[in-house]
């Protein structure tokens, strides 16, 4: 069951607008996992290096690391290629699944947070301050292949990853290194793999640990804050979008630069908005799917 979350989590990943912070929050694994994260320190990786692997491996809950990690990494090689195809060729349709599943998911964490002005004010700054990261109207940055770059944009990106409502991947389009990590993946480029993986396994331990002092002092505006962050973050997968600038990538291929939110009539192209409101209606009630499924297996 956890190395299918792992998948779910992995395939949002992908999505440049969709967080894997959002699957993990959705089937119940976010405090573990950010836990587990935290745990793999300096101290638990002495008892390691001391003989001491049953308590090592324990102690960073290392099966449920393990398991949600190959999840992870087959959904990666799985579905990278794949979700090229869907994006280039049907993204409304894609982009509809996903406004549906990321409006479900914020009723779905709001659910459990205290309201009080508190929560309420930390809600609205985050979902403005996400609003105006994800805009589809933002410029990516001028990127460079060098392999500090990359190191960097890892760090950064798997932050992102991590926090519902933020894409990991989207924050790597602003990088300008999207594409160039897809191809990346899906061409099994071995040393630029390795140069993010080890910049995003840094900013991972940095970042955990702040995610779980912040759990464990300020549970309530956390979750609001977080809450806040998906809402806002449903400016980036709005279905339908008019591209006002494009550049061409060091692929020779013709991508968006900048765009603009628009109403399906005003769409260049097919809205096909029968199609749109059901996959968005979809992706609402998977979630409560998935809610109801985890319960009955709790049970």
């Amino acid at each position: 069951m956890v190395f299918l979350k792992g998948m779910g989590m992995g395939a949002a990943d992908v999505i440049p607008g969709v967080s894997g912070g959002t699957i993990a929050f959705i089937t119940g694994i976010y405090e573990r996992l950010i836990t587990a994260i935290k745990n793999v320190n300096w101290p638990n990786i002495k008892l390691f290096f001391t003989g001491h692997f049953k308590e090592f491996w324990e102690n960073i809950d290392g099966s449920f690391l393990l398991c949600l990690i190959a999840g992870i990494i087959t959904s990666f090689l799985s579905l990278a290629k794949l979700m090229t195809y869907l994006l280039e060729n049907h993204p409304v349709l894609v982009w509809a699944f996903f406004f549906g599943l990321i409006m479900a998911s914020t009723l779905f964490i709001g659910k459990d947070v205290k309201w009080n002005w508190k929560t309420v004010l930390t809600f609205c700054i985050f979902a403005v301050l996400s609003y105006f990261i994800t805009s589809p109207q933002n410029q990516p940055l001028n990127a460079t292949d060098a392999n500090w770059y990359i190191f960097i944009c890892g760090a950064i990106a798997i932050c992102a990853m991590i926090l519902p409502g933020i894409s990991g991947s989207f924050i790597l389009v602003l990088l300008g290194e999207y594409f160039f990590m897809l191809k990346a993946i899906s061409d099994l480029n071995i040393v630029p793999i390795i140069i993010f993986a080890c910049g995003a396994v840094i900013g991972l331990l940095s970042f955990a640990n702040l995610l779980s002092w912040l759990f464990k002092h300020f549970k309530m505006i956390t979750l609001a804050a977080l809450t806040g962050f998906m809402l806002g973050s449903l400016n980036k997968i709005w279905p339908w979008k008019q591209t006002l600038e494009t550049y061409i990538d060091r692929h020779d291929v013709v991508r968006p630069l900048t765009q603009l939110n628009v109403l399906p009539q005003n769409y260049d192209g097919d809205p096909q908005i029968l199609a749109a409101i059901l996959l968005v209606i979809f992706g609402f009630a998977i979630i409560f799917i998935i809610e109801f499924i985890a319960k009955k297996l709790a049970k």
